[in-house]
């Protein structure tokens, strides 16, 4: 933004420090004249008297109360100068910080020293949004990086099967449908898994009561003959559970968590079960599977998007994109709630998620 050329704060401090300065000298000098000087008898000039007269005190006095005024003023514009320049140290640190940031460089902190005062807790603010804004900046980056990744490898194996097809006319052409058919598909459900994270990113939805056990019951009816087909049993319980958000991005990140729980268990024999109920002002879903034992330095790559734990990566129809975890932490985030990752000590993992509850009282808790 252009701005005219004005004065600087450090000569705006100089100048109203030196001119209270002088303002103070001047009301003294006007409080010893008020309350002094004016009661001393006056004399005729040129007629002295061994008395002092007023006369007599203004030739002494004026000169002294002129020189002293001009003394406060040189001492209040270098003092104040001085001074105002040490108040305003940390503004001209935080300054180049901020000028840093808006160049590109997110890295460099400000890191005060000193008591805590006003513009050290500026200091201390702005190092932590400089902190949160490179941690998102990076996050964003990296996400960019493994989208522009995981969208072109579709289209790469796409290219690939054309090539194939369009050097060998004889070759099976619905064998190549079918396939193309499979990538295409993978593809398409990736986009939509990036624009379902991008809108709840930015919590642009509609907000509702919603019963976190009936979405569970629906999310678990869904994914019923995948938990069939892999031999996992599914057990949902608990109580009604109401919390305040979007109905579709709470059933994706029921399914989500559902679909993960199966999908990394153990191969047949494996257990899902999936809790609702009300704990103070919070209204709480956990799903908790078996399966093979997690490292605990694995659990905060989980929630990144594209992040597959070696022992969590699959290679079968239901390999994902590696969103799902991340468009549940982004689901959460965008109704003000926590998530929690928690290892079992035999194996597979508990997930927590605390939302927002509702002034409403809570049936009963059952089995379904």
């Amino acid at each position: 933004m252009n701005r005219r050329p004005g004065l600087s704060a450090r000569l705006k401090l100089t100048i109203s420090y030196a001119g209270f300065l002088l303002l103070a000298g001047a009301l003294l000098l006007a409080v010893v004249w008020v309350f002094l000087l004016r009661y001393v008898p006056d004399s005729p000039k040129g007629l002295l008297r061994v008395a002092p007269n007023r006369y007599v005190l203004l030739q002494v006095f004026a000169p002294a109360a002129a020189a002293a005024l001009a003394f406060l003023l040189v001492f209040g514009l270098l003092g104040g100068w001085i001074l105002a320049g040490r108040m305003l140290a940390p503004l001209t640190r935080i300054a180049g910080a901020a000028r840093m940031a808006a160049n590109g460089s997110l890295s460099h902190r400000i890191r005060l020293e000193g008591p805590k005062d006003e513009f050290r807790e500026l200091a201390d603010v702005f190092d932590t949004m400089l902190g949160q804004l490179e941690s998102h900046v990076g996050e964003q980056q990296r996400f960019a990086a493994n989208a522009s990744h995981e969208l072109r490898t579709p289209l790469a194996i796409s290219k690939t099967l054309l090539d194939v097809a369009r050097n060998d006319l004889t070759g099976n052409q619905g064998e190549l449908i079918e396939r193309l058919h499979t990538v295409n598909t993978r593809a398409i459900d990736l986009t939509e898994a990036l624009l379902l994270l991008s809108r709840s990113d930015r919590k642009s939805f509609t907000r509702e009561v919603v019963d976190l056990s009936l979405v569970a019951e629906e999310a678990t009816e869904t994914l019923l003959p995948l938990a069939e087909q892999r031999q996992i049993t599914l057990d949902v319980t608990g109580q009604a559970t109401q919390t305040v958000g979007s109905a579709a991005l709470i059933l994706r990140m029921v399914t989500n968590l559902v679909q993960n729980a199966i999908v990394h268990n153990l191969p047949a024999g494996g257990t899902v079960t999936v809790h609702t109920e009300s704990q103070h002002d919070a209204s709480v879903l956990r799903v908790e599977n078996t399966g093979h034992p997690l490292p605990s330095e694995l659990l905060p790559t989980l929630t990144e998007p594209f992040q597959r734990g070696t022992e969590r990566t699959r290679t079968d129809e239901h390999a994902g994109a590696g969103l799902g975890l991340a468009i549940v932490h982004s689901i959460v985030r965008a109704h003000d709630g926590t998530l929690d990752l928690v290892p079992r000590p035999t194996g597979g993992l508990v997930v927590t998620i605390r939302l927002p509850g509702t002034p409403q009282a809570s049936s009963p808790s059952g089995a379904h």
